[in-house]
């Protein structure tokens, strides 16, 4: 697991939304994908996703959990992004290499 707070002066809220900023979903799905790139120490990229479902906002400044899971192959995960035990995004995702 690992743990994640997004500043406020984030690229990623720039122009989403002005004045009430929330964190995009592919911002989410980058950051699920930057764990396992760190984790497995390889340069990774979004290869296909499947069942994604994005249930809360994000704001600015509040801290989420990233849970990450292999499932089937190399390539395949399950993950979870919580906030106080809630769900805000689901889904799995494949990556591939960079290379």
């Amino acid at each position: 697991m690992a743990r994640v707070t997004v500043a406020d002066n984030s690229p990623w809220f720039a122009g989403h939304f002005p004045g009430n900023p929330i964190l995009p979903g592919i911002a989410q799905l980058h950051m699920v994908a930057g764990v396992v790139a760190f984790s497995r120490q390889e340069s990774l990229y979004i290869h296909s996703l499947n069942r994604v479902k994005f249930k809360k906002l994000v704001r600015p400044g509040e801290p989420m959990q990233i849970h990450v899971a292999t499932a089937g192959d190399d390539n395949r995960y399950s993950f979870r992004i919580t906030q106080d035990n809630q769900d805000v995004c689901s889904g799995m995702m494949s990556l591939a290499d960079k290379r």
